[in-house]
């Protein structure tokens, strides 16, 4: 899809709807061209889970699907930002420590300085933004490659943390706010409530849609597949509530013949509809905003994006200052799953963002991917990390396998991009 085509309403009275089959052979017919979007990783995630569960009975208990989700949030998050650059053809290598720069800007501004967290808050996110900035601007208006740039930071905000965090090296985190983000749950009333609540949001937005497409005489799917896709959300997002409701605390044992009582532990994390909450906003902004198909058409052909009237610097610069805001974000739950911030915050995820989201079925090549595909992503890493270290294997083999999965997963990105194009191998 050209620029032109993205910024152009289409024609009024072309309001064809086409029957669910079509729309079904549409979508196995843009599969066999090479667009197959998560659905590799999908059936990665499906298989790793099936395989684990055999090797190890604990990989699909409640309390390890909790586990689970709260190991993948950081990873999510910080993959969800690099989809904004990446989407561009871009790169930003700084984005790990950009989240352990403000995190330590959050940290020591309530512990050293006695400021109150919410503002501390505000800070970090304002370092992100003027951080995201920076580097917009010398990639997209003096024109370095974001690959020099980024690097650049990588390497000094590292020492910046030094500087920041001082010589001990390690702040803990004290803010019980913050301390509770991935290390506390929802009421179970509070989690089916925010179940209904999004189900509802999701009827109102999908109806939305059909009504604002009819009004522009755009084609809608059947309603039936609309409502199909909803049930299945409701049907999923109950399984999943019904899930973590269930007390996943230790199992009771005893002690010289008395009975030993854990607390429950019982409720969907906090850090889940948090999670959520931004993935869902991410989507909207880049699925039914001007800036998001303005955001696809420059990463798909920036000249053209330029000939039908994109202010392109704008839409680039713009990508790096949302991805080192939604760093921030990485960076609080970071600190608030392992309590403490250190000088080496950060450091260690950007590579394993950017796999997650390649993983995920965004392209490197710009153009192509959804926030979606990042959160795929990144619980395909952490099922990896998670079901390896149940059997207990060594950390080199978690590397091993996740940069293996990487490199087919960019294989499959090259390969499907070539097939869609027409090009040949050679």
């Amino acid at each position: 899809m050209t620029a032109t085509e993205l910024t152009t309403p289409p024609p009024i009275g072309s309001g064809f709807q086409g029957s669910a089959r079509d729309q079904i052979g549409d979508y196995f017919r843009n599969m066999r061209n090479g667009d197959m979007g998560a659905l590799p990783a999908l059936a990665g995630f499906v298989v790793l889970s099936i395989l684990f569960s055999f090797l190890n009975s604990f990989f699909l208990t409640p309390l390890n699907f909790a586990n689970l989700l709260t190991q993948t949030a950081t990873l999510m998050m910080l993959a969800m930002a690099l989809v904004f650059v990446l989407l561009l053809g871009e790169i930003d290598l700084s984005a790990g420590v950009t989240s352990g720069v403000t995190a330590g800007i959050f940290i020591v501004l309530v512990k050293n300085f006695e400021v109150n967290w919410i503002l501390a808050v505000l800070a970090a996110f304002a370092a992100g933004l003027a951080i995201g900035t920076f580097i917009g601007f010398f990639v997209a208006r003096v024109g370095i490659p974001s690959f020099v740039v980024t690097l650049g930071l990588f390497l000094g905000f590292q020492g910046l943390q030094l500087l920041i965090i001082g010589t001990g090296g390690t702040i803990r985190v004290e803010t019980p706010e913050i301390s509770a983000i991935m290390n506390q749950n929802l009421p179970v009333v509070v989690g089916w409530a925010l179940l209904a609540v999004a189900l509802a949001i999701a009827v109102a937005i999908s109806l939305w849609d059909r009504a604002r497409r009819a009004r522009a005489g755009v084609a809608n799917r059947p309603l039936v597949l609309m409502w199909a896709r909803l049930v299945l959300i409701g049907i999923g997002g109950a399984l999943f509530v019904a899930l973590l409701s269930i007390d996943r605390a230790a199992s009771r044992g005893s002690l010289n013949g008395v009975a030993i009582e854990t607390d429950p532990i019982l409720g969907v994390p906090i850090v889940v509809p948090i999670a959520v909450g931004l993935l869902w906003i991410g989507t909207f902004v880049l699925d039914r905003t001007r800036y998001g198909r303005h955001l696809y058409a420059v990463g798909g052909n920036a000249e053209a994006a330029r000939r039908a009237g994109i202010k392109v610097v704008s839409i680039r610069m713009s990508a790096f200052m949302v991805c080192s805001t939604l760093a921030v974000v990485a960076g609080l739950f970071d600190a608030s799953r392992i309590g403490v911030v250190t000088a080496a915050s950060g450091s260690q995820i950007v590579l394993s963002g950017v796999a997650a989201a390649v993983v995920g079925g965004v392209s490197l090549f710009g153009g192509r991917g959804r926030l979606i595909h990042a959160a795929i992503g990144a619980l395909v890493i952490a099922v990896i990390a998670n079901g390896l270290g149940l059997l207990g294997l060594p950390a080199g083999v978690n590397f091993l396998v996740t940069g293996g999965v990487l490199i087919l997963a960019a294989t499959v990105d090259a390969l499907s991009r070539k097939r869609a194009s027409g090009g040949v191998l050679r």
